[in-house]
């Protein structure tokens, strides 16, 4: 085989391989599964605390320290909080002001309540760009895909 044949089966190989390693893998997306956590500025409790968040809060984990996950939220604020009050459980955040809760997967369903930026809610079903969602007080509607994270 000609050396520049040999060239391109090695270039092709090389591409092959690169194309079977898995990517990076997505951020973990968790969520708090207490009524109210400790947001700190690293990870332990020597740490200031700098906000605090309540039930349903999801987070993307950017690293993990021992039992302590750094992490940023919906607005891209940083923080970091222990793993004992976290939860695999989905949840979405609104993004948007005055999003219409309905009482189903429709904009023609009566809406049950209106929340501002900023509420969290447990995921319980999807239909389409619909999300059925429950409130940490046990309200239950349906809102649009686009008004959450």
């Amino acid at each position: 085989m000609s050396w520049l044949k040999k060239s391109i089966a090695v270039l092709i190989l090389a591409m092959l391989l690169l194309c079977l390693l898995p990517g990076q893998a997505a951020a973990e997306r968790l969520s708090i599964k207490v009524p109210k956590a400790n947001i700190r500025s690293g990870p332990g409790t020597k740490y200031e605390i700098i906000w605090q968040v309540g039930k349903y809060y999801p987070v993307q984990i950017v690293k993990k320290s021992g039992h302590w996950y750094q992490f940023s939220d919906y607005e891209g604020d940083a923080g970091w909080i222990i793993d004992k009050l976290l939860t695999k459980t989905p949840t979405v955040i609104t993004i948007k002001d005055k999003c219409n809760v309905r009482a189903g997967p429709s904009t023609s369903q009566p809406v049950v309540f209106i929340c501002d930026k900023g509420v969290a809610f447990k995921v319980l079903k999807r239909k389409g760009k619909w999300i059925k969602v429950e409130h940490p007080d046990g309200d239950r509607g349906w809102i649009y895909r686009s008004l959450v994270w």
